[in-house]
């Protein structure tokens, strides 16, 4: 018999409505402007907070920029394991896979560089950078169980493999020869390097 969870508390609702103000105003304002021209300021004044409060749930911007982007990620990832499931060979599966986190980072390109540099470079101890980290982790274990689903590699091959092709990735989107590159020109760029290094 399953429990339901308690209601949440009045001040657990408070927050959660904050930080979901907080969440709408800088997705807003990043998409209008690009992260770089954006204040905490505005943020805060947008989501109709004190600064203060506002750093009580990302204590930088690029925290924050973390925090809209990594479930635009979660949920292109998503759509990606649903694309890749339909592919037929190990390239086509991959690059189906990672095809819509390609198009999620392209939507807003400067952001979307922002937070690849985030993503890598960013405070491990800081809980959207974790976040982030862990979106990266589910993206190469399901690229390592099409690789042994598609081609029958040991399971330390494919992790092994997978990795390469998160470098691939991540080095692809950021690079600044495709700052001007389409996302089928980016897929294609990935697809030829994920065929490269796939054993035939």
């Amino acid at each position: 018999m399953s429990v339901a969870a308690p209601p949440l508390g009045r001040r657990e609702r408070n927050k959660q409505e904050k930080l979901e103000r907080i969440t709408a105003a800088a997705a807003a304002l990043f998409a209008e402007h690009g992260v770089d021209e954006v204040t905490t300021q505005q943020i805060a004044e947008a989501a109709d907070i004190g600064t203060g409060t506002l750093f009580l749930y990302a204590k930088t911007k690029g925290e924050l920029l973390l925090m809209v982007q990594n479930a635009l990620y979660a949920s292109a990832l998503e759509r990606g394991r649903a694309a890749a499931a339909e592919a037929s060979t190990a390239v086509d599966a991959i690059v189906a896979l990672l095809t819509p986190v390609i198009a999620c980072n392209r939507t807003q390109i400067d952001n979307g560089r922002t937070y690849l540099r985030e993503m890598v470079f960013g405070d491990d101890a800081e809980p959207h950078h974790a976040e982030a980290l862990a979106i990266v982790a589910q993206t190469e274990q399901a690229s390592a169980d099409l690789l042994v689903h598609h081609l029958g590699l040991p399971e330390v091959t494919a992790v092994t493999l997978a990795r390469v092709v998160t470098a691939i990735l991540l080095l692809t989107m950021a690079a600044g020869e495709h700052i001007d590159s389409s996302v089928p020109q980016i897929v294609d760029a990935i697809r030829a390097q994920v065929a490269a290094i796939l054993p035939r």
